[in-house]
């Protein structure tokens, strides 16, 4: 082979390597393209998705169309805090998704559900019935006979539950309504917090919510509720809070962690599955308008046994404003009604 056809050898591999470059740059150019077709496409249908879902991309994330929201029932459910075995907090909650209406009830422990105050025996107080978390369904039942709702599920939240998720969010900013000062050893429970608004821990938060009264014996004002209606109103707050916080939208890659959460330390007879479709819309409600009361009854000691004794008139009319979308003049909570201060 002489010089000239040495060149030309050369000359034609430098075209066919210039011709394949540009076959792959067209290939890849293609390829491209068709990418960002199948993206417009994608983000076309999901902007429609939200579009059609007014706004609500998280509902779009999750997949939902329009009929979604139209098959979500209104959730009514009794929420027990579980701590050393006993659960001293019990609240009726309830949320329609449609309406964007919540409503909170407190019931406290000590509540009467005998048949006859004169032979009231300890094993008469609601919380009785709770047995470690293993009959819910006779809380709920006893319940439903002093509230006349029809309550069918139930969730049993364990305090390291509410700790974890305190942490996940990193911390809760809370007014704590006065200085917490106690100690029970026997419950490895040590209670020490200062009055006001401060960022609050999870080990912080269940000091809290268990908090009735103090060393010295000292305990919530009377006008804020004292002893058991104190921490309750206090619970009912800080839930408020820990949802107002939590909804937030930093939160939201933490959603998986908090599902992982409800799984490890929630005992429920509801379907994990259900309750997630109601994420998206529960991300958008008014947390200051969430409606929150407690029992309205009195406390009274029936054959040497402290006991709260509704008031079945007015536990109607709670309820009925509360759960049934029925109207009245009564405020709630902001103003301390006359049960209140008698229970007191």
């Amino acid at each position: 082979m002489g010089k000239h056809d040495k060149t030309n050898e050369k000359i034609n591999e430098e075209g066919i390597k210039q011709v394949n470059k540009k076959k792959k740059k067209h290939i890849g150019l293609k390829i491209f393209i068709i990418i960002l077709i199948v993206l417009g496409i994608c983000g076309g249908i999901f902007a429609k998705k939200v579009y059609d879902l007014e706004g609500n991309w998280l509902a779009a994330l999750f997949g939902h169309d329009k009929e979604t929201l139209k098959n979500l029932d209104k959730l009514e459910v009794l929420i027990m805090g579980e701590s050393t075995g006993s659960s001293d907090t019990m609240i009726v909650c309830s949320y329609d998704p449609k309406t964007q209406k919540a409503s909170m009830l407190s019931i406290p422990r000590d509540t009467f559900v005998g048949e006859n105050p004169k032979n009231a025996k300890a094993k008469n107080k609601l919380n009785s019935f709770y047995s470690n978390g293993s009959t819910p369904e006779k809380t709920i039942e006893a319940i439903n006979d002093v509230t006349g709702l029809d309550l069918k599920y139930y969730i049993l939240v364990d305090t390291k539950a509410l700790k974890e998720l305190v942490n996940i969010i990193r911390g809760v900013e809370f007014d704590v309504p006065i200085d917490m000062d106690y100690d029970d050893p026997t419950q490895d429970l040590y209670i020490h917090l200062k009055k006001g608004v401060q960022k609050l821990d999870g080990d912080q938060v269940e000091q809290l919510v268990r908090f009735r009264h103090n060393n010295d014996g000292s305990t919530y004002s009377y006008k804020y509720g004292m002893e058991d209606y104190g921490r309750m109103r206090t619970q009912r707050e800080l839930i408020k809070t820990i949802l107002k916080q939590t909804i937030q939208f930093k939160n939201v890659k933490e959603i998986g962690k908090i599902m992982d959460l409800a799984k490890d330390y929630v005992q429920t007879n509801m379907n994990f599955s259900d309750l997630k479709d109601y994420i998206p819309y529960v991300v958008n409600i008014n947390v200051d308008n969430i409606q929150t009361e407690q029992l309205p009854g009195e406390s009274k000691i029936l054959n040497g046994i402290w006991f709260f004794l509704n008031d079945k008139e007015e536990t109607e009319e709670v309820v009925n404003r509360l759960f049934r979308d029925e109207e009245s003049n009564n405020q709630g909570e902001n103003n301390i009604t006359t049960n209140e201060v008698n229970a007191m």
